[in-house]
């Protein structure tokens, strides 16, 4: 049995670039020492956006390009890139959660217990624990609140409760 920690979309559009925030630049230590001290399989997310975004329905709701694939703000923060090996997946993403993640975990029969932390606690997070939950409904998830950070600290909140009535762990 194994453990496997989800880092999610943990990019520079997010901390500190086109739809960074406060509370995101506040978890990027805690979420590094996280990867540094796991014990188990780690896997990023990235938000990954084309050309065409504002064509999309998501750019027509949120008319902010991010994560342009290629641009610097599509890039995973550079504390985080040096902490990634070539062994550790990534998984782009062009919506909010990953069916492919999903589908990568739930074909692993030895999955112990999956755990998120990342961004937006609020969309991504909460998106790819509730898939990850609804495939694996007798694994354990959890994420972790400090390394989490939501679009407003009050989302982020929400975020959190909702997963709890979904049976998903917040340590």
């Amino acid at each position: 049995m194994r453990k496997v920690l989800v880092v999610v979309d943990m990019q520079k559009d997010f901390i500190d670039g086109a739809l960074g925030t406060m509370e995101a630049v506040a978890i990027v230590d805690n979420v590094a020492q996280a990867v540094r001290a796991f014990d188990g399989e780690v896997i990023f997310t990235r938000d990954t956006h084309h050309d065409d975004y504002l064509e999309t329905q998501e750019g027509k709701n949120l008319p902010v390009p991010h994560c342009i694939e290629g641009t610097d703000g599509w890039q995973l923060d550079r504390k985080l890139e040096v902490l990634r090996t070539g062994a550790m997946k990534i998984f782009d993403k062009p919506t909010f959660g990953s069916v492919a993640l999903a589908e990568y975990l739930k074909a692993d029969k030895e999955i112990e217990s999956v755990t998120l932390i990342g961004l937006c606690t609020d969309i991504c997070v909460i998106s790819n624990a509730l898939l990850i939950k609804a495939n694996m409904p007798e694994v354990p998830v959890q994420v972790i609140e400090k390394c989490c950070a939501g679009v407003t600290p009050q989302s982020h909140a929400n975020a959190l409760e909702a997963m709890k009535m979904c049976q998903i762990q917040i340590v």
